[in-house]
């Protein structure tokens, strides 16, 4: 196997191949549509030299500045060729064709967008360190080939939330070259938010002086108690020059920024500088921790003003058909206690708050289309009733986007299940603090946009898919980088490559991949090595070993021993009988590589049994399935996304228990996670049943879940003298409704259980 990936990596340069080898062999992401190799090769250097139509000056400027090839000033052909022909045969602008024979190589597209990303696809067959040094250091023989190239999506875009921690203009530009080199076209700039305003507007100045900058900034996670601050002043924006700098960099790379305001929530540090436009009389100070304000814009004529002269300089700025204007997770309590939005909400037969807000955004989406501009919105806007010419960025789940897909609303797809990189990437106790969540860069790849259930005419409304990165936990650019990287080239090639993917491919081309990224030093996470280890029902417990590297050798103990190269070779799923420690390791060449799995097995009663709910969990978070409840792994006590904990969203958790005969039960110990900040409330109650049929149940505990301060409530029953039964059933209901003025008030609250253990 490694001599075949040697040589699938040698083709790159000199050697002739099949036609169905030649894409992985290429390296390129996102992947090319089709890939012909022809026998030949053609030698380019340094000294090589192009040249171009007179229209592709900018793209001519951008491949002298990345390769420092000379622009060929003779009358002869170049070795490289950028062609602008509008008679080439692209249904998409944005397509292109790249062939490689004895002319040379050619670069052909009807549009300059196109000619763009072929030089992308060009770039990516050169060596990696080109991308650090912008020269060639040596002579490099291309095979003969022709791509034929276009993408699947017209938006494809990434996010990035500059509110919560602020990067110099420097960084945002560095963004912006990684989306460029993976064919994205799209920049989600989100300038605003209850944490920071980063964007001047000159007509307000109170915006960059006082909503600009924090007092200090919660130190931890949100959920630890007691919330700790680091006391320290925190802030910066952007200047309205800065961001034409940076407008004007993102169009010579083809790519359009959308600015985000939010409005009518998140709106906290734009009220301590203007507490006039809140409902309340203040004073408000700029949002310190995480988490949404209950302040927001009230709805008066004079907040409309405010609003539509922020926006006026906004599009003065940025020249995209849209605007972003949030819309998301706007608290309704102000509102319900304000008597000026009651007696609106009369005035204008509006239904309720829902209805408030959809009056709100109507308003600004009508003077932004009197702009000549267009909104997205949040999938909250949904709410109450869509505005008419509003697009749709669907995020809690896909549900939002299906919805206003089938209403004829365009719809660009960012689920938080496979999109929000913010999210951890791995279960490894030492990765890095996070929100939450778990996302591992092979759930990222194998994200579908068109969902099933939309007809073609629907799935039309489906403009393409974006990753988003919120940065309340991510202090820094290299985190960023660590974050976003690699999981956002799976989203590039979802938005780009054909519906069907490889992932085995995908893993193959990163590895490449992998050297261009360190070569533009970005500090991108690398788990390729670290070993996975995953449970399973299979007449009993299972546990399977896998990691992303196929050459490496994948060793273990049980015992809790490191393993060592003389350790047992995993070659099939380990049959756990009794409890273990498990430990595992990739090894190469007797080296260790990546990072080791562990798992600490407490063998019970239930440990392997079937088990079946009423209701599923949220797919999101279910990732090691449902028997990971009954596989005797506890989850973790800081994190509620990883492979065993099951998260239920405004349902109970009802299961029953199949312990395979009669068997006497002292003990039962079930665990909930607590974190209010993320919705997720312990229940209030715990009922066990027993049967010997399956039916007939016989109540035999029903206890309250008592509060605490911790984030994991373990409840433990033990009984005052054994009981007996084959079937057990566990009724755990859901918390129900978030009060108003909490997180995520007025929303259904998550449940999440970990291992059911019995004794």
């Amino acid at each position: 196997m490694r001599t075949i990936i040697f040589l699938w990596v040698l083709c790159l340069f000199a050697c002739q191949n099949s036609s169905s080898d030649t894409q992985h062999s290429l390296h390129i992401i996102p992947k090319p549509h089709t890939v012909e190799l022809a026998k030949g090769n053609y030698a380019i250097g340094q000294q090589s030299s192009f040249q171009y139509s007179p229209e592709l000056e900018n793209e001519a400027n951008y491949l002298r500045a990345a390769t420092g090839f000379p622009i060929h000033a003779g009358d002869e052909k170049a070795d490289i060729q950028l062609i602008l022909d509008e008679t080439y045969n692209s249904d998409s602008s944005e397509g292109y064709s790249l062939s490689v024979n004895a002319e040379g190589v050619q670069i052909k597209a009807a549009d300059k967008k196109g000619v763009f990303y072929g030089i992308q696809s060009f770039m990516q067959l050169l060596p990696p360190e080109v991308f650090k040094t912008k020269q060639l250091s040596t002579t490099v023989d291309l095979s003969f080939l022709s791509i034929e190239d276009k993408p699947r999506f017209s938006y494809r875009g990434m996010h990035l939330d500059v509110c919560r921690h602020f990067f110099p203009p420097s960084d945002i530009k560095k963004y912006i070259d990684l989306l460029a080199l993976h064919k994205m076209n799209t920049f989600h700039w989100h300038l605003t938010e209850d944490q920071g305003w980063r964007i001047e507007i000159k007509k307000y100045p109170k915006l960059q002086e006082i909503a600009a900058f924090r007092k200090e900034t919660l130190v931890g996670h949100y959920n630890d108690q007691p919330q700790q601050y680091d006391g320290k002043r925190y802030g910066g924006f952007y200047s309205q020059e800065e961001i034409r700098e940076i407008v004007q960099y993102a169009q010579e790379r083809h790519i359009t920024i959308i600015p985000e305001i939010e409005m009518p929530g998140h709106a906290q540090a734009a009220l301590a500088a203007y507490p006039e436009f809140a409902c309340t009389s203040g004073p408000f100070d700029v949002l310190t921790k995480w988490g949404v304000s209950n302040e927001v814009y009230c709805p008066k004529e004079e907040t409309f003003t405010f609003l539509e002269n922020v926006l006026l300089e906004v599009m003065e700025l940025f020249p995209s058909e849209y605007i972003h204007i949030g819309g998301d997770e706007c608290p309704k309590l102000r509102w319900k206690e304000s008597a000026f939005c009651q007696n609106l909400i009369k005035e204008k037969n509006l239904k309720d708050e829902q209805g408030l807000q959809s009056y709100f955004i109507g308003r600004i989406e009508k003077f932004l289309n009197a702009h000549g501009r267009n909104i997205i919105g949040w999938d909250e806007i949904l709410e109450g009733g869509l505005a008419p010419n509003a697009t749709v960025m669907s995020w809690r789940g896909v549900a939002g986007g299906l919805e206003a897909a089938k209403q004829k609303h365009k719809v660009i797809m960012t689920p938080n299940s496979h999109c929000y990189l913010d999210y951890y990437q791995s279960d490894h106790a030492d990765e890095p603090l996070a929100i939450g969540g778990f996302l591992p860069l092979k759930k990222v790849y194998s994200y579908e946009p068109i969902d099933a259930e939309l007809t073609a005419e629907q799935a039309k409304y489906i403009l393409g898919v974006q990753g988003n990165v919120w940065t309340e936990y991510i202090p820094d650019f290299k985190k960023v980088e660590y974050m976003a990287f690699p999981r956002a080239s799976a989203i590039a090639e979802v938005g780009w490559s054909v519906k069907e993917k490889d992932y085995a491919d995908f893993l193959l081309r990163l590895e490449q991949h992998r050297k261009r990224l360190a070569a533009m030093d970005v500090n991108f996470a690398d788990h390729s090595s670290d070993v996975i280890a995953t449970s399973f029902q299979d007449n009993g417990l299972k546990i399977a070993l896998t990691n992303e590297t196929s050459s490496n050798q994948i060793r273990y103990t049980l015992d809790g021993t490191q393993p060592s190269a003389n350790s047992e070779i995993y070659t099939a799923p380990i049959k756990i009988k009794e409890s273990v420690e498990l430990v595992a390791k990739s090894f190469d060449a007797g080296k260790v590589k990546g990072r080791e799995a562990r798992m600490d097995v407490q063998y019970n009663k239930a440990t392997g049994k079937q088990i079946q709910l009423t209701h599923a969990p949220a797919e999101r978070y279910s990732q090691g399935g449902i028997a990971s409840i009954l596989n005797g792994i506890t989850g973790s006590d800081e994190r509620y996304g990883d492979m065993e904990w099951l998260g239920f969203s405004g349902k109970d958790f009802e299961a029953i228990i199949d312990l395979g005969q009669s068997t006497e039960i002292n003990e039962i110990k079930m665990r909930f996670f607590k974190a209010e900040g993320q919705w997720i409330y312990l229940p209030t109650a715990l009922r066990v049943s027993l049967s010997d049929h399956n039916r007939d149940y016989i109540e035999i505990m029903d206890a309250r879940v008592l509060d605490t301060d911790k984030k994991v409530k373990i409840n433990t029953i033990r009984f005052s003298s054994p009981k007996y039964g084959r079937y057990l059933k566990i009724e755990v209901p859901n918390y129900g409704i978030i009060p108003e003025g909490k997180q995520g008030g007025g929303h259904p609250a998550w449940l999440f259980v970990d291992e059911i253990i019995i004794n």
